[in-house]
């Protein structure tokens, strides 16, 4: 018998590299199938749906949400009429309390009914027209100041305490609406709904429960703020009558810069 040439010896047969080269590719393949699949799972799946919807509709959506809600904490920066503020205040159908700073000045803020209080320190009232030089400023300072309704103090910073109007200036996005990227605010899945291409502003809104708008990015970088704790309770109580000062005169502010409410 003849002797078998050695590179025929080490030759894999035929039936093998086949069935190799078939293994390989069903490998690459079911790879392949498995990261397609992962690429078009459905980014709402296990939402509240409105992901799914117009752009419009999501921000209408967020709207009758934010209407409908009895309270709401709204923190964050806001420029109105050339005037920067940073707020944090919790926001009721029937009042408010809370921190508004300005460039010049930081003083609390408290509404209920239609009684509104301001609570700043000595040095905010000594700024104040009409009170400087007064001799007021130090009784005013660290006490709840009533202002009167038809002050240009309760004017100017009323509209800050008012849940609905404030919420309706703010919401209101400017320019054709599209809607943005999927993401999560305070680790709650939401879905963005932009305006203008992002100059108009850009609003996220939940994808978890109620669709509630979350965070907005005004238009122009005039501010970000974020909406949280939709529902909760706001403790609103008049304060003490001795840490109230009722100052039924004419406040007419200087330190406090000039702004309104949303806008």
């Amino acid at each position: 018998m003849s002797a078998i040439p050695p590179d025929t010896a080490r030759r894999t047969p035929a039936g093998t590299r086949r069935t190799g080269r078939a293994g390989l590719v069903a490998a690459v393949c079911a790879a392949l199938a498995a990261t397609v699949a992962g690429c078009a799972e459905d980014p709402d799946a296990g939402t509240n749906g409105v992901g799914k919807l117009p752009a419009p509709q999501i921000a209408a959506k967020a709207r009758a949400a934010a209407t409908g809600a009895d309270t709401v904490r709204l923190a964050g920066k806001l420029v109105s009429q050339g005037a920067t503020y940073a707020l944090d205040m919790r926001l009721a159908k029937d009042g408010a309390r809370g921190q508004l700073t300005t460039n010049a000045a930081s003083f609390q803020l408290l509404r209920v009914g239609s009684a509104l209080y301001l609570k700043a320190d000595a040095a905010f009232w000594a700024g104040e027209k009409g009170v400087a030089g007064s001799g007021s400023a130090t009784k005013l300072g660290g006490k709840y100041v009533k202002v009167p309704a038809a002050d240009p103090v309760y004017q100017r910073f009323s509209g800050f305490t008012d849940k609905d109007t404030l919420l309706a200036g703010l919401l209101g996005l400017h320019g054709e609406l599209t809607t943005g990227d999927h993401g999560t605010v305070n680790g709650v899945r939401t879905v963005q709904v932009t305006a203008g291409s992002g100059s108009g502003g850009t609003l996220d809104v939940s994808l978890e429960g109620t669709p509630y708008p979350l965070r907005l990015r005004r238009g122009g970088g005039t501010g970000e703020l974020t909406l949280a704790d939709w529902g909760k309770s706001v403790d609103l109580k008049a304060p003490g009558q001795g840490q109230v000062v009722d100052y039924g005169q004419k406040i007419t502010g200087s330190g406090t810069g000039g702004g309104g409410s949303g806008g």
